[in-house]
């Protein structure tokens, strides 16, 4: 998924330790010689934000397998696929490659990725729920989570203020008194939550609140369920959410939901941790002094429980037409082993696993996107994922529920409909 990172502090130099991982033994290619080259794909997130990161991970091999030459090719998110599918279907693949954890999906339905054994890689037993989810297909284990990047709540703290609300809520009741509040006191041209309504990873996390989901398995096949009771509970809370406290364009998604919020036409959004700090840059900021506002915190559900929020981040795989796996393994290993998990840590990112995650609750400066980030959900894990995506089928019936044309129930019918059409295509 694509996804914009925070910078913070830098992160010195590191020796990281090897595990040896699946693949050829002794670090050889597929006929059993010694690799001499490896192609290492990553984003230019990698390159921008923490070379000395991938510098290490790079050291470690090397010193394993001296004369081994390690090649990096950073791309970005809109250009990525279409280069790495011309690539697979040549002898060139490149030996690890970063997706979006919602684009491995698939890539291993396809069978474009050899499978790992993750218990060689440090703490894969605590890997983050949605994250081990979207590594993970028909029962084997396809990638390695690299790290990730929760959605949380953020508000104005004088807007709450002049409303007479004085703390950030921890409950949903103290969160809906608030922004009626805030509302009343700001009139209808004024969102107290601005909610674009097309946004589904946010409206997928009621759903999956009140215990409904996308789509289940049903043995191999998968069936869609957005018309299930519990579905339909949590689309029409979203619903209401966006009625009641949503006055913008109903059709409008959320990609530049930052923009809008640091025009000051609003008191709240849940969204991906950053867009709160994006609202609050000097080239988007029209409050003035908004970054000191601005308050995070974890967003209540309805039931009485955190809403369970969307984990986007970034996976690392290994292609099947690698001739280095067993290398490309070590690598992987290498950066995102616990050094590396905590140079991450230090640029920003949530870490890939629940041992690293902990302590960062008892940290003000990490507290909310960790706690948020315990509780998530990942899409299905179907073959035809892609092209439900694709399709835009979520937002259409969000878009079709916001605007009035279709009940909620008829809506998610005819989405289940769409669904089910192609979920099981590969």
């Amino acid at each position: 998924m694509k996804r914009k990172l925070i910078a913070a502090i830098g992160v010195a130099g590191m020796m990281v330790g090897i595990a040896a991982c699946g693949g050829a033994d002794k670090g050889g290619d597929k006929a059993g010689g010694e690799v001499k080259e490896l192609t290492v794909w990553l984003t230019v997130d990698a390159q921008n934000n923490w070379p000395e990161l991938v510098k290490a991970a790079d050291d470690a091999v090397t010193k394993k397998h001296p004369g081994i030459k390690i090649k990096h090719e950073y791309y970005g998110w809109p250009d990525k696929n279409t280069k790495l599918d011309a690539v697979l279907a040549t002898d060139k693949a490149p030996d690890v490659v970063e997706m979006g954890n919602s684009e491995m999906i698939s890539y291993m339905a396809k069978g474009a990725f050899a499978p790992v054994e993750a218990s060689k890689f440090d703490n894969s037993g605590q890997w983050l729920d949605a994250l081990k989810e979207s590594v993970t297909y028909n029962g084997k284990t396809y990638g390695v989570p690299y790290y990730a990047g929760g959605r949380v709540g953020t508000w104005r703290k004088d807007v709450a203020a002049e409303a007479g609300v004085k703390a950030a809520p921890k409950t949903w009741a103290e969160l809906t008194a608030a922004l009626d509040a805030i509302q009343a006191k700001k009139g209808d041209k004024f969102s107290a939550w601005y909610q674009p309504s097309p946004d589904w990873y946010a409206a997928m996390s009621f759903v999956y609140e009140q215990g409904g989901s996308i789509a289940k398995q049903e043995g191999e096949t998968w069936k869609a369920n957005l018309s299930s009771p519990e579905s339909i509970k949590g689309l029409t809370e979203y619903k209401n959410i966006v009625d009641k406290y949503m006055h913008g364009d109903k059709t409008k998604d959320e990609s530049d939901r930052p923009v809008v919020f640091g025009q000051g036409k609003s008191a709240m959004i849940f969204s991906a941790a950053w867009e709160g700090g994006t609202a609050a840059t000097p080239e988007n900021d029209k409050v003035g002094g908004l970054k000191d506002k601005l308050e995070t915190f974890v967003t209540p559900g309805p039931s009485g429980k955190n809403l369970p929020v969307f984990l986007g981040g970034s996976d690392l795989a290994i292609p099947v037409k690698s001739k280095a796996q067993g290398v490309a393994a070590e690598w992987i290993a290498a950066f995102t082993g616990p050094e590396g998990q905590k140079g991450l840590i230090g640029k920003g990112n949530l870490p890939n696993n629940k041992t690293d995650l902990a302590p960062l609750k008892s940290d003000p400066a990490t507290a909310v996107a960790a706690t948020a980030a315990e509780s998530s959900w990942f899409v299905p894990t179907a073959p035809g994922w892609g092209q439900v995506e694709k399709a835009q089928t979520l937002k259409t019936m969000l878009i079709d529920i916001a605007k009035g044309k279709k009940t909620v129930e008829q809506a998610a019918k005819d989405a289940d409909a769409a669904i089910d059409k192609v979920i099981n295509t590969k």
